[in-house]
């Protein structure tokens, strides 16, 4: 396989390959951090190792590779990233160009487009264009009392509907737009972003990602009430896995809020039996493959073999807060897998970080998109966006008891310890 460097993604041009300078590793000296080469073409399942385990997200995926297989599993990789440094500067883009190559498809650069938002009352009118094509579409807002240009509120993006009125008390805006209008739940490419690009192989749960980002741009435009420094994003179930794409591609939310979300979202694609029907990658891409880009569908009956699992994307958004949450009665999505598994094995990323206070779950009792579950993470919600003390440990798992530290064996040999 060619290599090449590591793309910039993020508020630059994604999808165009630049040489990532050099930096100094951390302590000084004349030892620099040259980022690890990405392949390309991307490796196929067949030239990935069989990890039954939770990969390692320390190591890039130059050095995945099945020849050194039982290395890779515990941690003992050749190349794995070393600093907080060299994490932030060469892995986490990494992560979030081969997310948009296996699963996601590639985010459209935001740059090429234009954002006009006009508002009536709490109503947004939102116009982008780009490449000499439009879409459009709306969002509502409501605004906690008090708030005003000159004291904005923090405000929370849905879509699918959630508990307002807690927020609203707290002093927290909220605003929804109605994600039908920007992608339908179909193979269907209708809607304000297909409106724009139609013909790319991107997963609609991108698109409704785009929707949130294009919602906040038309409220930084036309609400001075509120605080774009203070974002979160929220949905429940399919609409969970759009916002965690959506907080893994936007680094001005502040906040992701996936609440039952299942596989493609916070639930694992290993370990999908541990609670109940078992969502995997086998049934969700069978029941509503236009999630995602054609890509993963190459990894159907192999999922063992992706060199990512659902602890890597929540990981990629580190140093940023997430809240995840999930019910004990909702066997579908695996609740127990997130809570167990992927909760613990991305925290160990944000702890090594220094970013461990910005991670935490909320197990509840209740089922499938219980709303009770917002007014559960509400108190964690207040520590991110006014700095509120809570008694509440977002570090509990529950009735699930403990982490399953043999899903992410890695961690006993996490970096520089």
């Amino acid at each position: 396989m060619k290599l090449v460097s590591a793309y910039t993604l993020i508020g630059a041009a994604i999808g165009s390959a630049s040489r990532v300078p050099r930096i100094p590793r951390q302590g000084g000296g004349n030892t620099m951090i040259e980022c690890a080469p990405i392949p390309s073409p991307f490796p196929t399942w067949q030239e990935l190792p069989l990890q039954s385990s939770m990969p390692d997200p320390f190591l890039p995926l130059a050095y995945t590779t099945p020849d050194n297989a039982a290395d890779v599993v515990a941690g003992r990789g050749k190349g794995r990233v070393q600093t907080p440094e060299e994490w932030y500067r060469c892995r986490q883009p990494e992560i979030i160009q081969l997310l948009q190559e296996y699963q996601y498809g590639y985010y459209p650069d935001p740059s090429e487009e234009k954002v006009e938002a006009t508002r009536s009352g709490n109503t947004l009118n939102i116009v982008v264009t780009a490449g000499g094509k439009q879409g459009s579409f709306r969002a509502t807002i409501s605004l906690p009392s008090g708030a005003s240009a000159s004291n904005p509120a923090p405000v929370v993006i849905n879509i699918g509907g959630m508990q307002n009125q807690p927020y609203l008390s707290a002093g927290i805006a909220v605003a929804q737009f109605d994600y039908t209008t920007v992608s339908p739940d179909s193979n269907a490419k209708t809607g304000a972003f297909w409106s724009i690009y139609n013909g790319r192989d991107i997963g609609v749960l991108t698109a409704w990602a785009w929707g949130f980002h294009r919602t906040l741009d038309a409220i930084n435009l036309t609400v001075p009430e509120i605080d774009a420094a203070r974002v979160g994003v929220t949905g429940c179930s399919r609409l969970g896995k759009a916002a965690l794409a959506a907080g893994l591609f936007d680094k001005r939310i502040t906040l992701t809020m996936p609440m039952s979300s299942g596989v493609q979202g916070a639930g694992p694609y290993r370990y999908y039996d541990m609670s109940g029907q078992g969502e995997n990658l086998e049934n969700s891409k069978q029941g509503a493959g236009w999630w995602t880009n054609s890509k993963l569908g190459t990894f159907v009956n192999h999922a063992q073999n992706l060199p990512y699992d659902a602890h890597t994307i929540v990981a990629a958004i580190a140093p940023r807060a997430v809240i995840i949450d999930q019910g004990t009665g909702d066997p579908f999505v695996n609740s127990k897998g997130t809570a167990v598994v992927v909760y613990p094995a991305a925290k160990v990323v944000y702890d090594w970080l220094g970013a461990g206070e910005n991670i935490g779950i909320s197990v509840r009792g209740g089922g499938h998109c219980d709303l009770s579950g917002y007014t559960a993470i509400l108190p964690y919600v207040q520590k991110i966006f006014f700095g509120t003390p809570t008694d509440k440990d977002y570090n509990n798992l529950g009735s699930y008891g403990s982490p399953v530290s043999s899903a992410f064996p890695w961690a006993t040999a996490v970096p520089g310890a």
